[in-house]
């Protein structure tokens, strides 16, 4: 079979391998259709690893597949059938796996794509209880945006968050595969959604997609705009996802007791906080990361749905590496995602 195997720092290539051997008890056999790209394969790509691993490793930490064959004791899937892998493996047995908080295992064994190989390959055994079926009606494509990408959102607006019904929230990097996401999710309840993006093209696409209003953060400073649109009182929510270059401006952006919700740190790890301003306001900030099954299968109704992603690029398997320079380059507006 073929596979698509990272062998050091940008270096990856598509070779041949063993297929593997017939599921075993309580596993399920996937033939993978396509896998979607996110900044942790970006990281991978780059090296850097939060754990130790051994080269060379399969990548791909997104995907959807099809049931090719079913081990023994396995009940409940059929031949042909959408799957969806959850990417992370847990442990199953600790106190989080059995609540259903998935992404918060105590023995979580890496994350497959980055630690331990991934999901680019044509074929590969997964334990049927990380498997998550895909209604009917789901393209392919659409699909292999759900285990980490509206589950992220789902994760983030919903348990962390709690974002409500007509409130205002301020979507940052709009123009990324969860910003897309984030935005649609909050306007199918009737939020009212500030989004910001670093062009002008993509201010225009993020107004297309829905948003009420946009800011280019590359020329505007949109903790002012913010604070217009709301009448100075803030915004209930911020979706923040940057990092160093936009954590004070989401701080300042929102009201008294707003909440706001971060999952990533492109621009930098490190950024100083007002801490007199989150306790004299009573900011609430909330870590996430991940998402649980529950998450992926939610965002899967709403996929069924209509609620759809955003796709950027659609390639072949030989073209993961230049979609992830696309992806680096910050070029992209939604999802890329890769078929095989």
């Amino acid at each position: 079979m073929r596979a698509l195997r990272l062998f050091g720092d940008r270096d990856t290539r598509l070779v041949e391998m063993e297929p593997p051997p017939p599921p075993g008890p309580g596993e399920v056999q996937l033939r993978m259709r396509a896998v979607a790209l996110n900044h942790i394969d970006v990281w991978g790509w780059r090296g850097m690893a939060f754990a130790k691993r051994q080269m060379p490793l399969t990548v791909g930490a997104e995907a959807v597949g099809e049931v090719a064959a079913i081990g023994p004791g396995v009940a409940g899937w059929r031949l042909g059938q959408l799957a969806v892998p959850y990417g992370a493996l847990t442990c199953g047995q600790c106190r989080a796996c059995r609540e259903g908080r998935d992404n918060l295992c105590e023995k979580v064994a890496g994350v497959k794509g980055f630690h331990v190989d991934g999901f680019a390959q044509e074929l590969m055994n997964q334990e049927a209880r990380l498997l998550v079926p895909v209604p009917e009606g789901i393209s392919v494509t659409d699909a292999a945006c759900a285990a980490i990408t509206f589950s992220t959102v789902e994760h983030m607006l919903f348990d962390n968050a709690r974002l409500e019904p007509g409130e205002t929230i301020l979507i940052q990097a709009a123009g990324s595969g969860i910003g897309t996401v984030a935005v649609k999710m909050a306007k199918a309840i009737g939020c009212t959604v500030i989004a910001t993006a670093g062009s002008d093209e993509k201010c225009a696409q993020a107004r297309a997609l829905g948003a009420d209003h946009v800011v280019n953060y590359s020329t505007d400073r949109f903790e002012s705009v913010a604070r217009r649109v709301t009448g100075k009182r803030g915004v209930d929510v911020v979706f923040e996802h940057v990092g160093a270059a936009t954590w004070a401006g989401s701080l300042l952006s929102l009201k008294m007791g707003g909440r706001l919700v971060t999952c990533g740190s492109t621009s930098g790890v490190s950024a100083e906080t007002n801490l007199m301003m989150v306790f004299q306001r009573q900011l609430r900030i909330f870590g996430s990361f991940g998402a649980s099954m529950r998450n992926i299968a939610d965002g899967l109704a709403k996929m069924a749905g209509g609620l759809t992603p955003v796709l950027d690029t659609v390639t072949p398997l030989d073209g993961f590496a230049g979609a992830l320079e696309r992806l680096e380059s910050r070029r992209v507006f939604g999802k890329i995602v890769v078929t095989l």
